[in-house]
């Protein structure tokens, strides 16, 4: 799915019917939707390194040694205490809403290994600042819009690119 192809399902969405709302509620999983806004914490960990390159060069080799994870890698291996009910929650969502974040999230991932690949040893640190740049700039809107489907908002937006090929390619073209 697309993420683009979510204005119905998020519009139609009442979320899930999860017994013990407030269960969730307390482990920031949101209730209606049973998605949880901690897996964007993967993300935007990876843009905060991007933005840090001009002044901390040292942050290059985290930037690249930063991995992709699915939803539920991230909680089975996080500190999140409530791990095992997000992943549950997770599972128990609305699948066009868990759709339209994994669709985010695979947009978001192949940027972020664009620029990983792009991103060498060998690229001139002016040039890696400049494309780190490049690479949060299409990252933020993408990580608000993952953020507006894990709280139940309408985050659909047809300016958006149509495919992840889309983002990487305008992120080539900028560099």
């Amino acid at each position: 799915m697309k993420y683009q192809d979510c204005a119905e399902t998020l519009q139609a969405d009442d979320g899930p019917d999860l017994a013990g709302e407030h269960r969730l509620a307390a482990a920031n999983i949101n209730p209606a939707t049973g998605l949880a806004t901690d897996y964007l914490n993967h993300f935007n960990e990876a843009i905060m390194l991007l933005e840090m390159l001009a002044s901390c060069p040292d942050c290059r080799a985290d930037f690249l040694g930063w991995r992709p994870m699915s939803y539920r890698e991230h909680f089975a291996a996080s500190r999140f205490t409530s791990r095992a009910l997000a992943i549950a929650a997770y599972d128990a969502a609305d699948a066009g809403r868990r759709g339209c974040l994994d669709a985010l999230a695979g947009t978001m991932t192949a940027v972020l290994e664009a620029t990983r690949a792009a991103m060498g040893a060998d690229m001139p640190p002016e040039t890696a600042v400049a494309f780190a740049g490049c690479a949060v700039a299409l990252l933020k809107p993408l990580v608000a819009r993952a953020g507006a489907v894990i709280n139940g908002e309408d985050a659909t937006d047809s300016a958006e690119p149509a495919s992840p090929q889309t983002v990487v390619d305008s992120l080539m073209k900028r560099a």
